[in-house]
């Protein structure tokens, strides 16, 4: 894995310019939930609605990408629809998420055992905590397009999370 020295706010700089797309900011909605303030890497998907089953699927597998150039640890971007009534994400996969090498998640809905969550080396941010947790029917997909409060993430795209927001890029910035 590698170590990435990067700022939002100069990310933002660069590309504020940019009308392709290719590089997108995302609504300043999101509160920071893990032990990591500061990762990024390129994103894994998985679209759900109170049922966090992928969410756990996706956490158990290696949190890695391997490329050309290298193996980086991965982001984990979860569309929860902006659900606040169940926690797609909790202290117990939290953990796996750490154990199997992922730079974050970032959840569009809620996470509970915010205390245990912040003990995990792993960057968390999610809309808020909820402590129910959702119901397991195996219900959502995986590696597709997906949207943060309304912004396109794709699989393959790269996340940027620092203390002053979120961006996305289609290629690697930093």
């Amino acid at each position: 894995m590698m170590n990435f020295s990067f700022a939002t706010c100069d990310l933002c700089d660069v590309h504020q310019d940019d009308a392709s797309g290719a590089f997108r900011v995302i609504p300043p909605v999101f509160r920071d939930f893990g032990g990591v303030q500061k990762f990024c890497g390129p994103v894994k998907t998985v679209k759900c609605h109170e049922d966090n089953s992928l969410v756990r699927d996706a956490v158990e597998s290696p949190g890695w990408v391997e490329t050309p150039e290298g193996r980086f640890a991965a982001v984990l971007v979860v569309d929860g629809g902006g659900s606040l009534r169940k926690a797609l994400l909790g202290g117990k996969l939290g953990a796996l998420a750490a154990k199997n090498g992922w730079a974050g998640v970032v959840v569009d809905g809620c996470v509970r055992d915010v205390a245990e969550l912040a003990g995990h080396a792993l960057g968390i941010r999610a809309l808020a905590s909820m402590p129910l947790p959702t119901r397991k029917n195996n219900q959502g997909q995986r590696e597709v397009a997906v949207q943060l409060q309304g912004v396109w993430v794709r699989p393959g795209d790269w996340l940027y999370a620092d203390e002053d927001g979120i961006v996305v890029s289609t290629t690697r910035l930093a």
